[in-house]
Parts: structure tokens; sequence; C-alpha cells
């Protein structure tokens, strides 16, 4: 089942260590035209800004032992709080291997907020009293390890931009992405009708487009159930 819920988040407040890092890829191609153009914009805290000591301190040593390090509570609530001052009900994320996992489906959610927060951790993560003290989301971008959250923050911004009214040529193009009805995409193809010996399917050039709509759907079953046996599963059970 498609949701129903209208973008329209086109705001991202990013709390950082690494400034110098955005919008990095969001600066080029559609994205970066939208930028320049006024679609959406991004505002850069530097969390190091709001350290209290001289030397701009943001960690220290997990409590209990092991390795890595933490970022200070007291630190990252300043920025946090810092945010929030235009914006009280703000919904902040941080980005974590152990979040929410991130869907088609909560993209969408998170797009219908007007603006988010985004806290990309660093190092082994953020103390936990912040994550509860100030209310935060935690959000995956899928079961692996990296060593930051930049770059999940950027992917969880291009997701969002993709279905905002205006940023992409085709506004209906994301209509027909993975996920967006439960499947997954159908095969691709484009010209040269013929290419190393294997032909584009015939019905893709028929021009009827009752029977490419079959054929799509049908593909899409098929690999749905092939690769994911899991969406299959609910595609199944949501289709009853």
């Amino acid at each position: 089942m498609k949701e129903s819920i209208t973008p329209k988040c086109s705001d991202f407040k990013i709390l950082t260590l690494f400034p110098d890092m955005w919008p990095g890829p969001l600066g080029y191609s559609l994205f970066g035209k939208g930028l320049k153009a006024g679609l959406w914009t991004y505002e850069v805290l530097n969390i190091r800004q709001f350290s209290t000591n001289i030397h701009q301190t943001v960690d220290s040593p997990p409590c209990g032992g092991g390795g890595g390090m933490i970022l200070r509570p007291d630190v990252t609530s300043l920025a946090i709080d810092e945010v929030r001052k235009q914006k009280n009900d703000l919904l902040i994320l941080c980005m974590s291997p152990r979040g929410i996992p991130l869907t088609q489906s909560l993209v969408l959610q998170l797009a219908s907020q007007s603006s988010l927060g985004i806290l990309c951790g660093r190092f082994e993560g953020v103390d936990q009293r912040v994550i509860d003290n100030r209310n935060i989301m935690e959000v995956s971008i899928g079961d692996f390890i990296l060593s930051g959250g930049d770059i999940p923050a950027m992917a969880l911004i291009e997701a969002i931009l993709r279905v905002l009214p205006g940023i992409m040529g085709n506004p209906d193009c994301h209509n027909h992405d993975s996920f967006s009805n439960g499947l997954l995409e159908h095969h691709q193809y484009t010209k040269p009708n013929i290419w190393e010996g294997a032909s584009v399917p015939k019905v893709l050039l028929s021009g009827n487009h009752t029977y490419i709509s079959q054929y799509r759907l049908q593909e899409s079953e098929n690999i749905t159930h092939k690769r994911r046996p899991d969406l299959w599963e609910k595609y199944c059970n949501n289709m009853k």
C-alpha cells in the first residue's frame, strides 16, 4: 500500500564534528540545483564549538572500560539545545547502527516533518543520557558499521529529497522505485535495442502500456520473491 503522507521536509539542521564534509554529494545534480533554487536548505553546527574547555574536548573514554571514545553529554546537549531554540519540538535523529531501520515508509514519515535535526555521531557513539534526555530518535541505514554518522545522514536526506515536490525532474519517477509499492523494482532497459546479442524484451517496445505495466509488475513480484522473501511475505499479506 502506498503512503498518503505529503512530503514537505525541506530544512535540515546538521550537528557534526566535520562541517566541511557538507553538503557533500547533496551539492551536485538535481539536489544541488534544488539547493541553489532554495527548494531545500541546510545548516551545519560544529559540535566542537560547544566544548567548554580550552582544548575543545568533545569526547571521553567509556565508563566501565572498553575501546574507543564517547561523545560527551555536556557538549552534545548544548549543540542540540541550540538547534531547538527556534523550534522547541524539532525532531532530532541520531544516525546509529542500532537505530530503527530506515525504510521507504519511514522516509515518508520523516518527510512529513517541516524540518529535521540530525546528530552525526562519531567514535563509539553518543552518551545514552543525551539520547534519553533530549528525546533523540535513533535511525540505522543498515546492519553494518561506519566510522561516523555524516554519510548515513546524507543518505537519509537524499532519500527525503527524492520525494520532495520539485526536486526530481520527473515528479512521478520515485513512484516506481523499489519499495514504493512494497516490491523491488523491475529490470530496466534502454537503447540500443540489441546489445552483445541480448535484446530488450519485446513487450517494452510494443507501445501497449497496459501490457508493459502488467509485465513490470510481474517482474517486480518475481524479483522480490527470489531476493527478498521478507518483503514478499509482507506484500502478500497486504494484498489479502
